[in-house]
């Protein structure tokens, strides 16, 4: 009788500790999904879907402001993407992953535009850190430095990046009225302030800060404390 109540004692102790494993591992994956952690290359919009999209959307006339913004942002995309796999490579936080993985379909969203307007992509063929723009080459060697420091530093280039990307996106917004490149320009800009929320909420988690260099500090704050916008954007 007295085994059979040790025995009872301790299943339920058992059973106990599995809930609170479970609950453990919850709580972290759900973690995860907020900073960045857990998500499978924080894609905010399907590739061929978007593409569908713009294909029933007739072609204009693309001005030279237009033409230059959409390499730049093809090559600016690259340059988030490559910082990132060499940081990943560096520190293996798989934030860098993660967001190496959207920045891709970042890339692959700019390249729908080149291929719908017949312009020469400035990347085809080029490796990680190569760029057509010696600026962009200059500015990847400069964050890669940077980002090699600490785990913390290689966080904020991360931010940084991301900053950069919706300063940038917001001026090419500024430059049409083309509601296809719109259309594009809208979900990188939505990708990119998840990016930056993810961002800094791992920067937060080491117990450092983070202080915006492109975006004023009310946008900036705007941004980093509404939530993961989820879904594609729309135009």
């Amino acid at each position: 009788m007295r085994m059979r109540k040790w025995l009872i004692l301790l299943l339920i102790v058992f059973a106990i500790a599995i809930a609170g494993c479970a609950t453990s591992e919850q709580t972290k994956a759900g973690q995860g999904a907020k900073y960045g952690q857990g998500m499978r290359g924080n894609k905010s919009f399907n590739v061929q879907t978007l593409w569908d999209e713009i294909k029933r959307i007739k072609a204009g006339n693309l001005t030279d402001q237009e033409k230059e913004d959409i390499l730049h942002m093809r090559e600016e995309e690259k340059l988030a993407r490559d910082v990132y796999l060499t940081l990943y490579n560096k520190w293996h936080l798989k934030i860098f992953q993660n967001i190496a993985r959207s920045e891709q379909t970042h890339m692959d969203a700019i390249k729908l535009l080149i291929e719908k307007y017949g312009l020469k992509d400035p990347v085809k063929g080029l490796g990680v850190g190569e760029f057509s723009n010696p600026k962009f080459k200059e500015l990847y060697d400069r964050l890669v430095s940077e980002g090699s420091k600490s785990a913390v530093d290689a966080l904020k280039v991360g931010a940084m990046i991301e900053e950069l990307d919706i300063v940038d996106l917001q001026k090419c917004l500024n430059h049409t009225n083309k509601t296809d490149i719109r259309l594009v320009y809208e979900n990188l800009m939505k990708g990119s302030r998840n990016h930056l929320r993810a961002f800094v909420s791992n920067i937060e988690k080491m117990g450092a800060t983070y202080e915006p260099h492109y975006l004023s500090k009310e946008e900036f704050e705007k941004i980093i404390s509404s939530e993961m916008e989820r879904g594609p954007a729309k135009y």
